[in-house]
């Protein structure tokens, strides 16, 4: 039976996808999981795999095409079917191996006329199209639809610019600031093409000063799933503020044998090992809830990190994060972000999360109030870790700290259990054994 190979959707806010190069070609055999095609959207460059192993017969979607998400770009059919060499002038057809008799006089029917439509003629070239349409696939090769957007209204022709993305692809910072400069292009050095740093375009997707614009795809899909939770889920917020004077002194200790190992011993490593054992004392706050109204309770620990980005937010999703150690989750939440940076996240990189973990902090907010992802039930806050002045048994002392905040939907997770699920983070984090580290 044949299957459909979809366009995926790289995380919450993605609307459509560029096909930017076809791995495997009409005719060739692949394997399920294999590297099929590979996409560009305005947050993820990404390889997408087959979904089955047989023989691609169809693509649907050619280089350079923009489709929207679970679009069907290309059908694989199984094993066993083989191409027909044709002539210079007629197309390439793909026929079943066999095909059933005519009936009546027994001679053997036309094997590309008698096969099923779907699986045994299919063309392997696009179909003609004039000379413009090839240069508008070759631009769409080189940006994504957000930076062809911004293009189109300023009267760019992106081909004069010289890309700081992956494969020489133009970049919404390339584009903004070659428009701020009056026409004249960023230089493409190795820091601009590395991962964003901040004092680059904001994620806001903001234009410049004087324009009128409408809301991107990227940003009417954030605020259509920003909107929808709140109204769908009754968000209660409470927030706790935490001791980090003595995960410093463990983390300075250990920085550098986690640096050894490829990992980044952050606080936020610490964290997020918390929420995960605290997910498992407290396993309503690792529940979804379906639109029938039906709590679903997760065996699996997934959480789900913010990574900000200059074009925009992407929650990449550590999987299994309730069987790894805090080492583990270090080299998982470097990885992650490293690859959300680079555009080299998979789609499974980005979905299966259970709860998130969102970092306001690193900019400087004292605590945030986050907007839960649906469907899960809860979605923690991290503030800025700064050293104060607190109360230390009648005496003024100097101590690392921060404040953790907890948006949690009120319909299934009651205020205790919510205060009861940041007492247990708070407790681990404050009393850290030096051993789990």
């Amino acid at each position: 039976m044949a299957s459909d190979v979809l366009m995926p959707q790289m995380g919450e806010s993605i609307a459509e996808g560029t096909i930017v190069r076809w791995i495997k070609k009409v005719g060739d055999s692949v394997d399920r999981d294999e590297p099929l095609f590979e996409i560009s959207t305005d947050k993820v460059d990404a390889e997408i795999p087959s979904p089955a192993a047989g023989v691609l017969t169809t693509i649907l979607a050619h280089e350079g095409e923009t489709v929207p998400v679970n679009s069907v770009v290309a059908i694989i059919a199984p094993a066993g079917t083989q191409p027909v060499v044709a002539t210079p002038a007629a197309p390439v057809h793909m026929v079943l191996p066999s095909a059933p008799k005519a009936q009546g006089d027994g001679a053997p029917a036309s094997k590309t006329a008698s096969a099923p439509a779907a699986l045994a003629v299919v063309e392997t070239a696009p179909p003609a199209a004039p000379a413009a349409s090839s240069t508008e696939a070759r631009l769409r090769q080189k940006s994504s639809p957000l930076v062809r957007r911004i293009a189109q209204e300023h009267q760019v022709d992106i081909a004069q610019l010289q890309g700081t993305g992956i494969s020489g692809r133009v970049t919404k910072s390339d584009i903004l600031t070659y428009i701020e400069k009056g026409g004249a292009p960023a230089p493409a050095t190795a820091a601009s093409a590395s991962a964003p740093t901040l004092g680059h375009t904001p994620a806001t997707g903001a234009g410049l000063a004087g324009q009128t614009v409408p809301l991107s795809v990227m940003r009417r899909k954030i605020a259509e799933h920003m909107v929808l939770s709140k109204r769908t889920s009754a968000h209660v917020h409470t927030v706790f503020e935490v001791n980090y004077s003595r995960l410093d002194q463990i983390r300075k200790a250990k920085k550098a044998e986690y640096e050894a190992s490829g990992a980044k011993l952050t606080y936020l490593s610490f964290i997020v090992k918390a929420v995960v054992e605290a997910l498992r004392q407290v396993p309503v706050m690792n529940a979804s809830v379906d639109a029938n109204n039906n709590v679903s309770y997760h065996r699996q620990v997934n959480v789900g990190i913010a990574v900000a980005l200059d074009w925009g937010l992407i929650v990449p999703v550590i999987k299994a994060a309730d069987e790894k150690s805090l080492l583990g989750i270090s080299k998982a939440i470097t990885d992650l972000a490293d690859r959300a940076r680079a555009k080299q996240l998979k789609p499974d990189d980005v979905q299966g999360g259970t709860f998130t973990v969102t970092n306001p902090g690193g900019i400087g907010a004292q605590f945030g109030l986050p907007i839960i992802n649906q469907p899960q039930v809860g979605i923690l806050g991290v503030g800025a870790i700064e050293k104060r002045a607190v109360v230390i048994d009648d005496a003024i002392g100097i101590r690392l700290m921060g404040y953790l905040s907890l948006a949690f939907d009120h319909r299934v997770v009651d205020g205790a259990v919510g205060d009861q699920f940041m007492a247990l983070i708070k407790h681990q984090l404050e009393n850290w054994d030096p051993k789990q580290a």
